[in-house]
């Protein structure tokens, strides 16, 4: 219910006529006839308020209502979120992941709220990338200081530069301080993006770190037990293969036995024309 009040207007007619009666009896020629006058105006405003009084009455108010179905609707909602939340048994964990909750349904409503389709699929990009950042910290604790600054600076200041945005966007006025803004905005979004790729990056580098180390690891093995790329057994296969490629060159070399012969000569040709001579 919502009350209203009702001022009657006699009091403000009843000191009109104070200052009609006057100046016809009185006319105002001095300081003190005006004086006088506001005097008996402020007496007859004071008893004419007490016969004709303010009034009060309620009424239904509709935008209380509405106010009111949306406050419990947000609490039953609250309501459902901590029937369906299941603490961890870690309370930091357990405050990560209803920060994680209330920061991508900001992001969403954001997104949501800008019309602008590159920014729009940006906002899409941080709010995958956000996921990833606090689901992968929620499976491994141990990293939750490695976003200290991600969750206490980058992503609530990230928040903040898109609500000015979308304030800005529905106020609806063109303006150098409006349009410089909304457009500075609109290039960092690109380095925001990017820095919350790095930050993802960054919580894999110890993993990488142990992959190269275990791979480094099993290449030696590897190469010691003749088992790689280069070990013996493929040296042996080589041997073999240029073996099988140079034998058919030495027997191409011998001699065709089936082939025709050249004659032969037993004497020089000038020794048997002296014989005949």
């Amino acid at each position: 219910m919502a009350t209203f009040k009702k001022r009657s207007v006699l009091p403000i007619y009843a000191i009109a006529l104070v200052w009609v009666i006057f100046t016809i009896v009185h006319p105002l020629y001095k300081v003190s006839d005006y004086v006088t006058v506001i005097l008996l105006s402020a007496i007859v405003f004071l008893v004419a308020k007490g016969i004709w009084p303010t009034q009060r009455y309620e009424l239904p108010d509709p935008d209380a209502d509405d106010a009111a179905e949306e406050e419990a609707e947000t609490v039953e909602e609250e309501d459902e979120k901590e029937a369906a939340f299941v603490s961890t048994g870690d309370p930091k964990i357990d405050a990560l992941i209803q920060e994680k909750d209330r920061a991508l349904g900001e992001i969403r409503r954001l997104n949501h709220a800008i019309s602008d389709p590159k920014l729009s699929e940006q906002i899409n990009d941080l709010e995958s990338t956000t996921a990833k950042i606090l689901d992968h910290v929620i499976s491994s604790p141990e990293k939750l200081p490695q976003i200290w600054k991600f969750m206490n600076y980058y992503l609530p200041t990230t928040l903040k530069i898109l609500n000015a945005y979308d304030r800005m966007g529905a106020a609806g006025v063109a303006g150098e301080n409006i349009d410089g803004t909304m457009e500075r905005i609109e290039t960092m979004m690109d380095t925001i993006v990017s820095s919350f790729h790095k930050q993802l990056d960054a919580l894999f580098r110890d993993e990488a770190m142990d992959i190269a180390s275990d791979i480094t690891v099993m290449e030696s093995l590897l190469a010691q037990e003749g088992l790689n790329s280069e070990g013996p057994l493929t040296e042996e296969a080589d041997t073999e293969a240029e073996t099988s490629v140079s034998e058919p060159e030495g027997d191409a070399s011998q001699p065709e036995e089936d082939g025709p012969q050249a004659p032969e000569h037993d004497s020089d040709p000038e020794e048997s024309d002296t014989t005949e001579r």
